[in-house]
Formats: structure tokens, sequence, C-alpha cells
């Protein structure tokens, strides 16, 4: 019996268009032709509660609930499960997955290949530990050879997801994780300083107590593999190369795997070595976690004044009725494997975490990073944590505890003896439903639809932004996204209101503000917390790594740091030199070609090609700015000829339309030959189209069509009251192209179109 809902108010009529269109190309249910589905958003809300109380004894008492929690954006699920839910859709409604633990046999590691493949191609991410294959140079008995060594591993999983990409499946991320005692671990922070290398792989490292110890005594650091030590270094030597590596080029990360292991609800059973590619679900082998967010920025009531607070009532039903939400999830769920489905079930982990949490600060008149919105942060998040338990515990007397609870082993953890005791005194009542409750995702695109409230608990990037929009007849429209508590607070004081000083974004915080806020939610989080602790270029290197021991002392369970720099592996770091408006033509309208144009002819070789290729870029001046016109590319051998002129003449045919081109190189860098590639200056180049592409984009380098990008930045410097400065500075969009990539919670994400690099 269909339970009857309120009647449609189209809310999306009250967004703005980046979250209707986000939306629409992200969560809104069509089918193969195209057609919506869900002609609102109401739809969306409706068709998830109604997957997601299937599993009830009687689905219709929970299908009313169930979608007033995610009405007005209260309660937020992950993508996957927005998506995905109530769509018959072959999909895992699981974000992030960690695969199993890889023997050190060519067997084993092939078997694992194909288990990532088959995960991925569902749309889950996944986390490997490589710290399990022996190093590089170590002999192979029995067949008289020398190990290649765990990153030459890594390049064979980085083509898959590759291979993977290219037929068209949902972006998913990779997490690689190395010990700090792998004798390969100089080779693996380093790794990355190879332009392209291992593109889709997020590297971090695993810390352990024992490291940390030696780094502060400067004592010698052995690098041991199956018992044999290969080499001795000085321990803070090696910490210098790690930080550096992430000083210089933002990764790798560090994971205390210490610390997570000992405060693990399940510590008793089970062993973690990785996490999931964004950090924040720390998963045993086969692990598997699914997510949601409640959504603090929706729930502050009589905001912008001394009274401003969540309602510790209403936040504790939206957590009870998520945490049944997300139960059930894992009983309607697929699972691209057995083992993913086994792990989950028996011990059925969810992460339920907040979003909006900086925008709720605000709206509460604190300023993000200060001790007194520290405070209040924790207290949340202790709300949070005291609600979910107890919705849990009581779950298990409804429905049963997670299979393979152990009431005196679990309640002697080192993370559950710290709760409340009443709490306590219900799991050793009822047992528990769910092992581990707890983590703060990124959610960076829910959070764009969700209004363009701030993401997870990071502080807001930015205020305001000029977004472009590309219209139907090709031209763009400029429109300004704002901040969700900016417009509420513009909403009430008027938009010449001059901004109070608890309005700060990114820029204005220091890395131990960062720090403060991260370690402040950590404490009453059972999993992990996915945050980027962005810092300033002109940082010092010694700050820099202080930002780590202040995570470490602090109690953090890993720390991700971002520091604006010219070298990265995850996003194209140029951009379109800005050109005038009139320089782009209109749709259809070409741009004339000169009787004669200058140019530049590169040589290109190529393995299995007996001759050389020659690329010539010819160039045209349009108000005083140089920019590709046509493409031409000549070779003795005709084996290619047909493709080569097809694509010559694609690529041309997009250059002489003008407008923001320089996505071309970065389509073409991404394509991957299953053949193989080859190593070209001193990096990989997956095919000979990605070499076309590389030598386009140097040349619009080198022409200067193509510049350095800045940092995005928020607030203004003018004083003006109310003034926020409109930008949308950043490194290019792979997908759409346009400068405005942040980093936020672990992950890039557009600031324009929503892509986000975890998925």
């Amino acid at each position: 019996m269909d339970v009857p809902f309120p009647a449609r108010t189209r809310v999306e009529d009250s967004l703005a268009p980046i979250s209707r269109q986000i939306w629409d190309a992200k969560y809104r249910l069509k089918a193969t032709d195209g057609t919506p589905i869900d002609v609102t958003m109401e739809d969306t809300w409706r068709r998830v509660a109604r997957a997601l109380a299937e599993p009830e004894a009687d689905p219709a008492q929970w299908e009313q609930p169930f979608y007033d929690a995610l009405a007005d954006f209260r309660f937020l699920p992950a993508g996957r499960i927005l998506s995905g839910a109530g769509s018959s859709r072959r999909v895992t409604l699981f974000n992030c997955f960690v695969m199993g633990d890889i023997e050190d046999d060519l067997g084993s590691i092939f078997v694992h290949l194909r288990e990532a493949a088959l995960t991925m191609q569902q749309g889950g991410g996944i986390g490997y530990d490589f710290s399990s294959l022996r190093p590089n140079g170590a002999p192979v008995r029995g067949v008289g050879a020398d190990a290649s060594g765990p990153l030459s591993f890594m390049d064979v999983w980085d083509a898959m997801c590759r291979t993977i990409m290219s037929a068209g499946a949902r972006r998913g991320a990779m997490m690689a994780t190395l010990r700090c005692d792998h004798p390969d671990i100089e080779a693996f922070i380093e790794a990355k300083r190879t332009p392209g290398r291992l593109r889709n792989f997020n590297l971090s490292v695993l810390v352990t107590d024992a490291f940390m110890a030696a780094i502060e005594a400067d004592s010698d650091w052995p690098l041991v593999f199956a018992g044999t030590t290969y080499r001795t270094v000085r321990a803070r030597a090696l910490w210098d190369g790690i930080t550096r590596a992430t000083y210089d080029y933002a990764e790798p990360g560090v994971i205390f795997i210490d610390r997570i292991n000992a405060r693990n609800n399940l510590a008793w059973c089970e062993t973690i070595h990785s996490t999931n590619p964004c950090g924040e679900q720390p998963l045993p082998p086969y692990g598997a976690c699914l997510l949601g967010s409640i959504n603090l920025a929706r729930l502050v009531r009589a905001p912008f004044t001394p009274d401003a607070d969540i309602d510790a009532g209403e936040l504790a039903e939206l957590v009870s009725l998520a945490v049944r939400m997300m139960d059930n999830t894992i009983d309607v769920s697929g699972f691209p494997l057995e083992a993913q489905r086994q792990e989950a079930v028996t011990k059925r982990r969810i992460g339920l975490g907040m979003t909006g949490l900086a925008d709720a600060l605000i709206m509460c008149g604190l300023r993000y990073g200060s001790e007194a919105a520290a405070t209040r942060a924790a207290d949340w998040a202790h709300q949070i944590e005291h609600a979910a338990y107890v919705a849990s515990a009581h779950l298990a007397r409804e429905k049963g505890a997670f299979p393979l609870f152990d009431r005196d082993a679990y309640l002697a953890g080192e993370t559950v003896r710290g709760l409340d005791e009443d709490v306590r005194a219900l799991i050793a009542e009822h047992g528990i439903r769910n092992a581990l409750l707890t983590s703060v995702a990124p959610t960076g695109t829910i959070s764009l639809v969700a209004d363009n409230i701030s993401s997870g608990v990071e502080p807001v990037f930015a205020l305001a932004y000029t977004r472009k929009v590309l219209q139907p007849d090709g031209s763009r429209r400029e429109e300004e996204v704002s901040d969700h508590a900016l417009r509420m607070f513009r909403a009430r004081f008027g938009a010449d209101a001059e901004l109070p000083d608890y309005f700060v974004t990114v820029q204005d915080l220091s890395p131990a503000e960062h720090v403060r806020m991260q370690a402040a939610v950590q404490r009453h989080v059972d999993s992990a917390i996915s945050k980027t602790v962005n810092v300033s270029e002109t940082i010092s290197f010694e700050s820099f790594q202080d930002v780590y021991r202040d995570a470490y002392r602090s109690g953090c369970k890993g720390c991700t740091t971002y520091r604006p720099n010219s070298i990265t592996g995850s996003v194209l770091d140029v951009m379109p030199a800005t050109a005038p408006v009139a320089s782009i033509p209109a749709a259809g309208e070409l741009m004339r070609r000169s009787e004669k144009l200058s140019g530049a002819t590169y040589k290109l070789r190529w393995p299995e090609a007996e001759h050389a290729m020659y690329v010539t870029i010819n160039d045209i001046e349009q108000d005083g700015i140089i920019r590709p016109f046509e493409v031409f590319v000549n070779s003795k051998n005709l084996e290619h000829y047909a493709w080569v002129v097809a694509l010559t003449r694609m690529i041309s045919a997009v250059f002489r339309r003008g407008g923001e081109v320089a996505f071309v190189a970065e389509e073409l860098k991404q394509v991957f030959d299953p053949r193989g590639g080859q190593w070209s200056n001193g990096r990989y180049v997956p095919s000979l189209v990605a070499a076309i592409g590389d030598v386009i984009e140097r040349h619009m380098v080198q022409t200067g069509f193509l510049v350095e990008a800045e940092p995005m930045v928020g607030k203004s410097a003018s004083s003006a009251p109310g003034a926020v400065r409109n930008t949308h500075v950043g490194a290019l969009c792979p997908k759409c192209s346009q400068p405005g990539l942040v980093r936020e919670a672990g992950c890039l994400s557009c600031v324009h179109c929503g892509w986000s690099k975890c998925g």
C-alpha cells in the first residue's frame, strides 16, 4: 500500500542553478533514453525512502519517516545511494571498499587486479595495501629473477583504472598505502614526482607509533620485509622525505595506522592495513562501508541570534532514522564480490557523519577554528555519536546484533569504553546492530546539491564565486554561486550588510586551526575523518612539518595537507589565459583562416612505429592572444592514416570554434592503449593519442595560451559592506574545462559542474 506524501512543491525551483544542474546530471533517475523518471527532487527522495524501507517487516510504516528525514536535505545519503537506490540498476550502494590482502605471488596479484576491476566497474572506490609485496630487486625463488617491487604493480592497477574509465564507467578513485618500514618506501613517496604517474591513486604512508618515536629520538630506522632488514635509514631523514614530497606536490598523505587499530571497535577480530580513497574509512580486507551525513546547517534554530543552536531532540531523532536507513541499505545493496557482502553483513559497518559544519558555526556566530567553535563542534559530534549508538542498540534489540558480536570483547574496546555509561549499559543488555557507526566523509557534490552548504567538517572554501554557464547557443552566462550561510545572512540583514568576523574562509585560517577542528570532531568519531589542511604556498617547510606533529599529538588518525604547487599528478596544472569575450565566436561561427599562419612542427617517435610522426600546430592571433587553430600529423607509416586524419580534423574543428579549448589536450592525454604505452621524458605515456595530446599541451604552454593556475580565493579585501570576491580561479576541471578545481576533505571537486575525483 502506497504511503501518501505531501503535494509536490518542486524544491528544486528554490535551489541555485548549480544545485539543480548537479541533481539532474548525477542523482536524478532517468530512463535509458534520457527521459526523467524522477520529475522532481521529491521524486528522488520518495524513490530512496521506498527502497530503503523494503527490508522492514512493515515497509509502509517506515517509508514516510524516511522521506521526512530526506526532505529539505536534512539527511544526505551518499551519492551512490541517491542515484542507485530503487533504480533496479546493477550497482553497489556502497561508496568505498578496501580490497583483500595481496599474497606475494604473481597469481594472487592478478586475481586481486581482477577483483579491483570488478569493484571499480560498479563505481566503488577501493583501497589497497601494497606492503605485502616484496621490494624491488628481491630474489624470486624458483624462477631465477628479481622482483620488480610494489610500485610496478601499482602502475598495472593504474592502467586498469584508466581502462575502466575509458569504457565509460563512473570514475572510481583508488588509495594505495605502504608501510613506513617497507624497503621501497622512499620510491613510493617520490613516485608522483613523475608527472602523470599513478594518476588514479591517492597515496598514503602507514605511519606507526614506533616510527613517530624514532623521529622524536632522531634514531635509526630499519627497512624490513619478511624479517629481513634491507637497509637502515635515519628516521628523521625518511620523515623529511615524506613531508617534503607532500610539501612539493600534495602527496603522500599520512595514516597513523597503530592508532587506527588500537581504537577500532573490532580490534579483537580484524587488523586494518588501508583505508578507502579519501581516508575516512579504515577498513579490513574486503571491508565495505556506506556513507551518509547529517546536514547541520539545516538544523540550526534562531540563526544569527545569541540563542542560535541545534535542537538536541531533533538531532537525535534524525540520527536514529539515518542509522536505520543506512542499516537497511546493507540489505538492499548489491556487491561486486561475495567476500565484500560477507564482510558487510557480518559486521554491518556504517559511516554516519556530518556536513555543513562550517555554515552551522557561522549561523551560531562562531568563527571556524576558534576554541569556542571546536567546543561546539565536539558537542554536536558527541550528540551524533550518542544518538547513533543508542539507535543501533535499539535496533539490535529489535533485529539482532551484528553476527560477529562478542559482548565482552566489544565492550573492552578503547573507543567503546569512552562512550557514555547509559550507552554501554544498552549495548551490554541488547548488543549492537552495527559494529562501527560514525565517520566524516567528503560531501562536495551532495553539499552543492543541498543548496551549496559547506562540505563535511571543512571550512567554507569561498563565500561567493562566479560560475560560467554554457548556454544552448554556445555562449556563456555568468552567475554568482554563494555559500548557504551567506545567503541566509543576506536574507536576514540585507545584501549590503557588513559581514561579521566569523564569516571566514579556508584562506583565513592557520594550519593549527584546521587541526584543532579535526581533532575536536575525531574524539567522537569511531572511524576517521576526511579533511584537508589547506596551507599557504609561502609556509616554511619546518612549519609545514609541524602540522603533522600537531595532528599526531592531538589524536587525529591521519593527516592530509594541500599546499598550492605547480606539480600535481591529479589535475591539469594550467589554465587558459583570459581572453576578451569578443574573441569567442557565436555558435556555428568559425574563426577565419588567414592565407598564412605561423606555427611549429614537433617530431614524435613511438614504439612499434618504423617512422617518426610529425605534429604540426598552426596558430592564429586574436585580440592579442595566440591560440591554436589547426593540427596536422604526417608520417611515412600509413598504418594509422585513417584515424589520424579523423582525429586531427576533429581537433581542428574544435580549435576553429574558439572558446575554452584547453580540455582537448587533457582529454587526449587520458586515452589508454590496452597494448601498452611507453616511458618518455621520465614519465609514462599511456598511448600514441596521449603523446599527441602532450605535444599539443606543450605547444599551448609555449605560446602563452596556457598559463599556470592560481589558487581559488574567497573573501575580498574590499572594505565595502558585505563585499565578497566573485572568482572562478583554480586548476582546470577535466570534465567542464573551467578553472575551478578545489581540494577539500581529501578530494578534488569542481565548483562549476560538481565533478569529483572521489566519485
